[in-house]
């Protein structure tokens, strides 16, 4: 196994790996720089577009656009133009909060959390934005919204409540997008100070998740068991992606500067977007957008 530094843009926030599998191309996020980041697959060619408020998260679509999370609610980003249409914005009335991250279902619906930007209150809910662009409340009561990701049939979704150290599992009905029976998945060793942060499912049904401030990416069995423990070079690590032309590369995201005070800083490396070849296991190719 083998973690490297893929691209270097030093990100306040660095966030949201998604490989594209058809253009073989990553893109990422800095969420609290408002910059959307595109690299190919080398991590050279860099292009960035700017936004107009904080990022949460972004998902593949179709026709050259991304749907992007920001502080406002959803829009679509042409990739071309640059150009931002807003679809929806899930909370007009709630002040403190933001959306956070969010990814897209096997049926092709884009679920994504809002977050107290306090990262105190638990104001935060789990939304769903489905065909025809109809919103679909999944969840509340959620202090820190992060890391949604399905198993490999679909059937169970995973998700996030970082400030409580928590993944819960819900049963996910794919054909009706209904999210029933939530229950703890797994509570987070906590003795380094961190907490859940993004998350992925490799083709065996395992979750892989990035412990923010903890430097440590942590591989759950299905039942909840700890299966895996990688040290990464810097702690504030936030997501990670399996890309690559054979899914077989997981990509790390990090952040260049703690979104409050009380969080340690890291090295030279802060921000980093690394890589890790070599792990005997491979990803499943993002779903595009169908809204």
């Amino acid at each position: 196994m083998q973690i490297s530094v893929f691209a270097d843009v030093k990100p306040l926030l660095g966030e949201s790996p998604l490989w594209d599998a058809e253009t073989q191309r990553l893109y990422f996020i800095d969420g609290l720089g408002k910059r959307i980041f595109r690299t190919d697959g080398n991590g050279a060619n860099i292009t960035s577009w700017i936004m107009p408020s904080e990022i949460g998260s972004i998902a593949l679509a179709r026709e050259d656009r991304l749907l992007v999370a920001l502080r406002d609610g959803f829009h679509w980003l042409d990739l071309e133009s640059g150009e931002l249409t807003f679809i929806a914005n899930p909370e007009p009335d709630a002040a403190k909060n933001r959306l956070n991250d969010g990814k897209v279902d096997p049926a092709g619906r884009f679920v994504c959390g809002s977050m107290d930007t306090g990262e105190e209150s638990p104001t935060g809910m789990l939304w769903q934005l489905g065909s025809g662009m109809s919103l679909r409340k999944l969840d509340n009561g959620i202090i820190c919204s992060n890391g949604p990701c399905w198993s490999p049939d679909g059937t169970t979704l995973y998700f996030a409540d970082s400030f409580q150290s928590e993944i819960y599992a819900y049963d996910y009905d794919v054909k009706t997008g209904s999210a029933t029976n939530k229950r703890v998945f797994v509570e987070m060793d906590k003795s380094r100070g961190g907490a859940p942060d993004g998350a992925t499912v490799d083709a065996e049904g395992f979750i892989w998740s990035a412990g923010v401030f903890d430097g440590r990416i942590f591989r759950y069995a299905p039942d909840g068991s700890v299966d895996r423990i990688i040290e990464m070079p810097v702690c504030k690590i936030t997501s990670l992606n399996f890309g690559g032309a054979d899914l077989d590369r997981l990509f790390v995201t990090s952040m260049a500067e703690p979104p409050l005070p009380k969080y340690p800083g890291d090295g030279p490396l802060r921000g980093a977007v690394f890589v890790i070849d070599g792990l005997p296991t491979h990803g499943i190719a993002e779903p595009r957008f169908a809204g």
